[in-house]
């Protein structure tokens, strides 16, 4: 059991200009997590782009969702290839992550990546559960977010697995910028018999 588990999770753009940069660091302090990395920026293009291609089956896989996505509708893809189709998807994202400040935040701790996930909810805030950011916070759908030709705004972005959250941090993080600390509330967390409490 890994509980120094990271992951990556960026508070994105309609999230800083909504304030609700707070309310959503609340929610993973609450539960226990230990932040040990935050900056703010404006992050580039390019540095997006590469963000979300750090997976070489991400444009693939979200191809192929995108054509189900159509004909599940009764519509016709555009095209039926994955990588085509990704394009404009790749390009929204692009335009919204990089279209003013976000912040970008590492958490650590046991299941760290799953925590964070369950917490974020599901990618379209329409259909997140209450209780969840996206399910709480955002009123936005898949069907407006296609009529409007633009990415979904959801607010937050999450590591998918251990292995995407390594990569991610990496990607937004030096080594010497992810700070190892002790917290009172470790003890209480991972402590078996919590026999570090008194002095």
């Amino acid at each position: 059991m890994n509980k120094k588990e990271r992951t990556l999770v960026l508070i994105k753009p309609d999230a800083v200009q909504r304030t609700l940069i707070g309310e959503i660091i609340q929610r993973f302090e609450r539960i226990g997590l230990k932040l040990v990395a935050m900056k703010m920026m404006v992050a580039s293009g390019d540095h997006i782009e590469k963000h979300y291609t750090l997976d070489s089956q991400w444009r693939k896989n979200v191809g192929e969702k995108t054509i189900k996505s159509y004909k599940e509708k009764g519509q016709s893809p555009p095209s039926e290839d994955p990588i085509e189709i990704s394009q404009p998807v790749l390009d929204g994202l692009v335009k919204f992550m990089s279209s003013g400040p976000l912040i970008a935040i590492v958490w650590e701790g046991a299941h760290a990546v799953k925590i964070v996930r369950k917490l974020v909810g599901g990618t379209e805030p329409l259909s997140s559960d209450v209780g969840t950011i996206r399910g709480d916070y955002v009123l936005d759908s898949y069907e407006m977010a296609d009529s409007d030709n633009r990415s979904i705004r959801n607010l937050v972005h999450a590591s998918g697995s251990v292995e995407e959250a390594e990569m991610e941090v990496n990607h937004w993080f030096l080594p010497n910028e992810i700070i190892s600390y002790r917290l009172v509330q470790d003890e209480i967390l991972y402590d078996v018999n919590l026999d570090g409490i008194l002095e």
